[in-house]
C-alpha cells in the first residue's frame, strides 16, 4: 500500500516526467523494449509459417494443425495472468526480461521437437513467456510517457510488434524453403541475449517504484533520467507543473471489478477478444488457405500473409498520427468499422481467388493492427499503478481468449467443408458487436495517468 509519504513522491514523480521533452533517452528505452517487442512478436508468428511444412511432413489433420497453432495461445493467456501479478509485484523490468528468457529458449526447444505433441508442448512454454511480455512491455512504455503525446509515444512503439510479425513472415519466405522451419525457431532464440542484458539497461519505472513505497529508490531514478535528458538536449528542464492527484492505494486484482473500474475492464475485455479473434482468425490460417484451397505455391503464400503484415504496420503508424488528436475512443470504433467492411466484402464475393483474399486480408489487417496498437496504449491508461500491469494483463487474457477460438473456430469450419463465405462472415459479425462495445469506452485522450485514476 502506498504511504502518505509515497503519494505526495507519486504526484511529484509524476510531474517530473510529464515535463520532461522528447529526447534521446526516451529513443533508448523505446528501441530497447522494442527489441523485445520485436522478437516476442517474431516468435509468436513462428508456428503459422512452419504449418505449411508441418501439415505435410507430418501428415497432420486439421486437428492436430489447430493444436499445433493454438498451444502457445493457451500459454500466453497463463502467461498474462502471471505477469500480471509479477508486473506489480517485482517490477515492470524483471517481469519481462523473464518472459523473454523463457521465449527464448523455448524457442530452442520447438527447434529440436520430433512430433506434434512435444512441438505443441515447448510452443506452450514460449506462449508463458511471450504473453507475458507484451502487456507489461507496454505498462512500461505508458508510464514513461507524457499524457499529451502519449498515444503517439506508445503506438510508436507498439509499430515494433506488427513489424516483428512482417519480419517473422519475411525471414520465413526465405528460411523455410531453404532450411526448413526448424531454422526459423533457432533464430527465435535470440531474445534471450536481450533478457541478459535489459535489466541493467532500463530503469525500472519511477512510478511502479512509488505504488511500491520505495520512496528513495524512485527518487534517484527520475533524477538519473532528468540528468539524462539534460545532457542529451543541452537545455535546462523546464519546471514541473503542481503535483499530480493522488491515485488510490491498493492493488488486488478484485479492484478491477469494483466501481468505476468496472466498466472498464468489462469494455476493453471485450474490445481485446473482438480484435484478436478475428486477427488471429485470418492470420493463423491464410499461409494454408493459400496453398490448400487455392493451389498456391508455398513462396507465393508466404509473401501474401506477408503484404498482409506490412498493411498491418501501416494501419499502425496511421494510427499513432491521428489517436491523440481524435482520441481513443473515435479511433477504436472507426477501426472495427473498417474491419467489419473488410469482411464483409470477402464474404459477399465470395473470396473466389487467393488475390482477391490477400488484398481485402490486408484491408482487413489494416485496421485490426490499429485496434491493438490502440488498445495496448488504451489499457493500461485505465487503471492506477497499482494495478496497472495486472488490467493491462487481464485484457491480454482475453486476447488469448480471442487467439484461441478465432482459429479453432475456423478451423472447425473448413474442418466442416463450410465455405469461405462463412468464414469471413462470422468474423464481420464478432467486429461489428466489437464496433458496439467501443461505443462504450471511457475517453482518456490527453489526460495524465493519474487524473484518470485519482
Amino acid at each position: 500500500m502506498t504511504t502518505v509519504a509515497g503519494k505526495q513522491a507519486l504526484g511529484s514523480v509524476a510531474a517530473r516526467l510529464e515535463r520532461l521533452p522528447h529526447s534521446r533517452w526516451h529513443v533508448k528505452v523505446r528501441f530497447l523494449i522494442g527489441a523485445v517487442t520485436f522478437f516476442e512478436a517474431f516468435d509468436q508468428l513462428l508456428a503459422a509459417s512452419a504449418l505449411p511444412v508441418l501439415m505435410k511432413e507430418w501428415h497432420l489433420t486439421t486437428g492436430q494443425a489447430t493444436l499445433a497453432v493454438t498451444a502457445a495461445s493457451i500459454g500466453m493467456l497463463l502467461g498474462a495472468l502471471a505477469a500480471g501479478w509479477l508486473g506489480d509485484r517485482i517490477g515492470r523490468v524483471r517481469t519481462v526480461a523473464l518472459g523473454v528468457g523463457i521465449t527464448g529458449l523455448a524457442s530452442l526447444a520447438v527447434a529440436f521437437s520430433g512430433s506434434i505433441e512435444t512441438f505443441s508442448l515447448f510452443r506452450f512454454v514460449q506462449g508463458l513467456g511471450i504473453g507475458g511480455v507484451v502487456p507489461v512491455a507496454a505498462t512500461y512504455i505508458n508510464e514513461i510517457a507524457r499524457s499529451d503525446k502519449r498515444g503517439r509515444f506508445v503506438l510508436l512503439y507498439e509499430m515494433i510488434f506488427p513489424a516483428g510479425l512482417a519480419a517473422a513472415t519475411l525471414v520465413a519466405v526465405w528460411v523455410v524453403p531453404q532450411f526448413g522451419w526448424r531454422a526459423m525457431f533457432v533464430i527465435g532464440t535470440i531474445p534471450v541475449l536481450l533478457a541478459a542484458a535489459l535489466p541493467r539497461q532500463v530503469a525500472e519505472s519511477p512510478r511502479w517504484l512509488l505504488s511500491r513505497g520505495r520512496v528513495r529508490e524512485a527518487e534517484e531514478v527520475i533524477a538519473r533520467i532528468e540528468a539524462e535528458v539534460a545532457r542529451s538536449t543541452s537545455e535546462a528542464l523546464p519546471a514541473p507543473a503542481a503535483d499530480l492527484a493522488d491515485e488510490p492505494a491498493g492493488g488486488r486484482l478484485g479492484d478491477l471489478f469494483r466501481g468505476r473500474y468496472l466498466r472498464r475492464t468489462v469494455v476493453v475485455s471485450g474490445l481485446w477478444f473482438v480484435a484478436y479473434y478475428v486477427n488471429h482468425g485470418i492470420s493463423t490460417w491464410l499461409p494454408s488457405l493459400y496453398t490448400k484451397t487455392f493451389g498456391l505455391d508455398l513462396t507465393t503464400a508466404l509473401v501474401y500473409s506477408l503484404l498482409s503484415n506490412v498493411t498491418g504496420l501501416l494501419g499502425t503508424f496511421v494510427v499513432a498520427l491521428l489517436i491523440d488528436r481524435v482520441g481513443r475512443r473515435p479511433a477504436l470504433v472507426g477501426a472495427l468499422v473498417g474491419t467489419v467492411l473488410s469482411l464483409g466484402v470477402l464474404a459477399l464475393a465470395g473470396a473466389t481467388s487467393g488475390g482477391q483474399v490477400a488484398v481485402f486480408a490486408s484491408c482487413t489487417t489494416f485496421f485490426l493492427y490499429a485496434i491493438n496498437a490502440g488498445l495496448y496504449l488504451y489499457s493500461p491508461e485505465l487503471y492506477p499503478t497499482s494495478n496497472r500491469a495486472k488490467g493491462a494483463a487481464f485484457g491480454g487474457v482475453w486476447n488469448r481468449l480471442g487467439v484461441i477460438l478465432g482459429p479453432v473456430t475456423v478451423g472447425a469450419i473448413i474442418g466442416a467443408g463450410g465455405s469461405l463465405s462463412l468464414v469471413f462472415a462470422q468474423l464481420a459479425v464478432v467486429a461489428a458487436v466489437g464496433a458496439a462495445i467501443a461505443c462504450f469506452a471511457v475517453e482518456t485522450k490527453g489526460r495524465t495517468l493519474e487524473e484518470l485514476n485519482a
